[in-house]
């Protein structure tokens, strides 16, 4: 995407892409849709994605960031990868918890967690 900043750190190790959001917010409409394209893009480039997903920064998420999580992982799944999403802030788990979209997604407390999981 050029001219756009990237939204993600990305890092790439042992076959693990490792994403943390730059962001403390996700809920400007744009910036989601930058970051779901950003995503897709690292699924794509990868046979059988393995990714895990680092919410560090991010102090809140908008419903449209939840139903982009919810597309990566379609996308994901759709290729047998694995998705793994990490460090989630107590207030944000709340709104996957009420949601059941802890149910859907496999939420480990640490990156170095989520690695071993996909091991």
């Amino acid at each position: 995407m050029p001219g756009q900043e990237s939204r993600l750190k990305v890092r790439k190790v042992d076959g693990i892409v490792q994403v943390e959001f730059v962001d403390r917010n996700i809920l400007d409409e744009g910036n989601i849709q930058s970051i779901g394209d950003e995503i897709a893009s690292l699924i794509e480039a990868e046979p059988t994605p393995r990714i895990i997903l680092s919410f560090t920064n991010v102090e809140h998420l908008s419903s449209a960031a939840l139903g982009t999580l919810i597309t990566i992982n379609n996308k994901v799944r759709a290729k047998a990868g694995q998705l793994r999403l990490s460090n989630i802030d107590p207030q944000i788990y709340e709104v996957f918890a009420i949601t059941k979209l802890n149910k859907l997604f496999q939420i480990v407390p640490t990156v170095p967690d989520a690695v071993r999981s996909l091991a």
